[in-house]
């Protein structure tokens, strides 16, 4: 409510108009939309966990940190965990699985993808979308012992914080590029989007019209201050609970720290009648 529906407003505005706006704006919009989908849909599945276990019901996790990521096959681990799962147990394996060769399991994991996209719409961006991530998994899959190889004759440490981080870009890159086909409103749409991409304004970054795009600038700036603080939050979960650690404080610190957050959600989250009050996978 306070990430997701707050970068709505830039990414709708940029997406539902993309003859309007070039290279920087666009970039934006789709991080933005990155971390719009994000927050949207873990947001509601938080929603779900807890009013389920407060009924005594024990969900499984939807989401985990899925941008902290060093591939694409390790995006899909944390990412829509209970989708993934289906998939695996009701597609992946009646088609064979990986017991039939490495060349059908490619093949298998492909069609797999190419189903996930059909799920979500029978239109040609989602199916690109879907095809995207399967072509990049199975070339993981093909290269892995490749690249390990490589790694240990370079004496590349791919587990220091240099090159974790360089991965991790790259995933994230490659994720945000895979959404535009998701987000935009048709293919032709995605392809212009696509091509604004190398519009040389970037000399825009530091310009007011920038932050003007269906926020205030004290909005936008809010917004990316948020995600920023969500970031850093899901790294330092990866190490200690967050749950856990107020879980060993006393009663009433515990009740004033659940208060706050909830007048924080209160006073900057963004409600109304808009598209971006919306759950985005309620279309799903």
């Amino acid at each position: 409510m306070v990430i997701a529906d707050r970068a709505a407003l830039y990414v709708n505005e940029v997406y539902n108009n993309p003859e309007n706006y070039h290279g920087i704006e666009t970039i934006i919009a789709t991080v933005l939309f990155a971390f719009q989908i994000y927050c949207d849909f873990s947001g509601y599945s938080d929603i779900a966990i807890g009013a389920a276990r407060s009924m005594g019901f024990n969900l499984m996790k939807n989401f985990d940190s899925p941008y902290l990521s060093k591939s694409i096959t390790e995006f899909w681990r944390r990412w829509h965990i209970s989708l993934s799962t289906w998939f695996r147990d009701y597609v992946y394996i009646p088609l064979g699985g990986s017991r039939n060769g490495k060349y059908r399991t490619y093949l298998n994991l492909f069609i797999v993808f190419l189903v996930s996209g059909l799920w979500h719409g029978a239109a040609i961006t989602f199916v690109i979308w879907g095809a995207i991530h399967g072509l990049i998994i199975v070339l993981e899959k093909a290269t892995y012992k490749t690249k390990k190889t490589i790694f240990q004759h370079l004496k590349i440490n791919t587990d220091n914080f240099s090159n974790k981080l360089f991965f991790n870009l790259i995933t994230f890159i490659v994720v945000c590029f895979a959404w535009v086909f998701f987000r935009a409103n048709s293919f032709a749409d995605s392809i212009l989007i696509i091509s604004s991409f190398f519009n040389n304004n970037f000399h825009e970054l530091f310009g007011e019209p920038l932050y003007l795009i269906g926020l205030k600038k004290v909005e936008f700036s809010f917004l990316i201050l948020s995600i920023v603080v969500m970031v850093l939050m899901e790294r330092f979960q990866k190490r200690r609970s967050l749950v856990a650690m107020l879980n060993q404080q006393s009663l009433s610190f515990r009740w004033v720290t659940y208060i706050s957050i909830g007048l924080f959600i209160t006073i900057f989250g963004v409600y109304g009648e808009s598209i971006a009050s919306q759950f985005i996978y309620f279309q799903f």
